[in-house]
């Protein structure tokens, strides 16, 4: 566990209080006495966000029903040892005929804003050409939801499930990728964007394509073209802010980045020189480009081969906010054998961890976000944050996860520490509404503040749920 971080009180946030975890607190009738937790929260400022975030492959499920293409990760799951016990997305949370379920949950919870992605495969199933109806539909019913319950959808184009059909066409190590993922923008910005104003590009860049084509060790799972990759993941999120601008009057648009510290294993000179190096690729290949308009020097040179007059113009487009995921810090060594220079270090031993095995360093998130506003000067959302635990159903039939509780707390007083510091933070979505499919872990790891039991899908609210609903009520009042 960690010690959540004193927070010195800013100007512009109301007074401490403290919030006993009691039904008549929240206004749920539902909700369990959680005796002697409380839910502490320092300030409050006004306009702030608290949310939720899921991505359609993690929960959707409904992967063979009325109409959808085959993603990457339908085709990666099917071959033998990628996925922890062979689990796919195909069922996951079902979210697709529960949707109203889980909406009525984020209601009552009082969560105020819902991240989700659209699955590109759903609404074009080969990726291009021919639209499928019945995928769009539901994307209208899960939208008209929210907003019948008050909750503000906030809707990413990409989280990771690329249209199988592309990739069989050289996926993102095609350049025609841009125009591709331009046709989809445009797509879904003319179908949802009279109703939609807040729309991410992509989910977390640096992740797929490091470990899908970089590594190898995750969809496509393919490793080959990474540099290439890069490039025209940018040009297509270039593409794709240049067409929502042109269709979406009054939009809020952002990219979602996952910013880890990048720490050496040992603190000698070539571990220093690779954690610098997984920095480059990991924090900063995207959002720089993006947002100043230049790949890090470290990267420039062999970026070159890829790029065409015009083509960083063509990715630095104005933006309207920067979302940041955080979880943990990772750790890089050295690796003469390693096409990278470095490989994956392992973090002290002595660290607290989570159920992934990623240390708990709540004050690292301060310092990140704290960064990304020094860099891009941008409004920043934490679009991402959150701990998988070892969740299990007590005699009661209630899950307490105290320790969920312990990270939320003490990253949210850290992101405050952050904003004390003149971090300009505007919202903290919490990963995630519910346990899902969590990639090559498949269902193993529990990040939900709802548990899920796959057998009967049956949705349980965790100690967590509650909390976060006790937290968003009291900086609400």
């Amino acid at each position: 566990m960690t010690e959540a971080p004193a927070v010195p009180r800013p100007a512009q946030w109301c007074s401490s209080m403290a919030v006993t975890s009691s039904n008549s607190a929240v206004g749920i009738s539902s909700l369990p006495e959680q005796q002697g937790q409380q839910v502490v929260f320092r300030h409050r400022r006004h306009g702030f966000i608290w949310g939720v975030s899921t991505s359609s492959y993690q929960i959707e499920g409904a992967a063979h029903e009325d109409g959808r293409g085959e993603s990457v990760w339908d085709v990666y799951c099917r071959q033998p040892g990628t996925v922890a016990n062979g689990d796919t997305g195909d069922v996951a949370c079902d979210h697709y005929h529960r949707y109203g379920q889980d909406v009525a949950l984020m209601r009552d919870l009082g969560i105020q804003a819902y991240r989700f992605s659209v699955a590109w495969p759903r609404v074009l199933p080969q990726g291009v050409g021919a639209i499928n109806e019945a995928g769009l539909a539901f994307y209208d019913r899960l939208i008209d939801s929210l907003l019948a319950a008050n909750i503000e959808p906030w809707l990413c184009l990409f989280h990771w499930d690329l249209p199988q059909a592309l990739e069989n066409r050289g996926g993102w190590a095609n350049r025609d990728s841009a125009g591709w993922f331009a046709e989809y923008s445009a797509l879904v910005a003319r179908r949802y964007g009279d109703r939609v104003k807040r729309f991410a590009t992509f989910n977390e860049p640096s992740i797929f394509a490091l470990f899908g084509y970089g590594f190898g060790s995750s969809a496509p799972g393919v490793p080959r073209d990474y540099l290439k990759v890069i490039h025209h993941v940018n040009l297509a999120h270039g593409a794709a802010v240049d067409t929502l601008r042109a269709l979406v009057p009054a939009i809020s648009i952002g990219g979602i980045h996952n910013r880890q510290p990048c720490l050496p294993e040992h603190d000698t000179p070539e571990d220093q020189a690779a954690a610098q190096l997984l920095d480059d690729y990991w924090n900063r290949s995207f959002p720089d480009p993006q947002h100043l308009g230049s790949y890090p020097p470290s990267l420039a040179q062999a970026m070159e081969p890829f790029q065409q007059n015009g083509d960083l113009a063509r990715i630095c487009r104005p933006m309207d906010w920067f979302g940041l995921n955080y979880y943990s810090p990772v750790y890089a060594r050295a690796d003469t054998g390693s096409s990278f220079g470095f490989a994956l270090g392992d973090a002290p031993a002595d660290l607290p961890r989570t159920a992934m095995g990623w240390p708990i360093q709540p004050q690292a998130l301060r310092d990140e976000l704290l960064k990304a506003r020094q860099r891009y000067r941008l409004p920043i959302y934490v679009t991402e944050n959150g701990i998988a635990t070892d969740d299990k159903l007590n005699a009661a039939g209630r899950v307490q996860d105290q320790q969920r509780i312990d990270y939320l707390q003490a990253h949210t007083l850290a992101m405050h520490e952050a904003m004390t510091a003149g971090a300009d933070v505007r919202g903290y979505f919490v990963w995630s509404l519910l346990d899902n499919f969590e990639w090559t872990w498949g269902y193993s790891k529990r990040f939900g503040l709802v548990y899920v039991d796959y057998p009967t899908q049956r949705r349980i609210p965790k100690a967590s749920a509650y909390w976060y609903s006790k937290l968003i009520l009291a900086t609400r009042n």
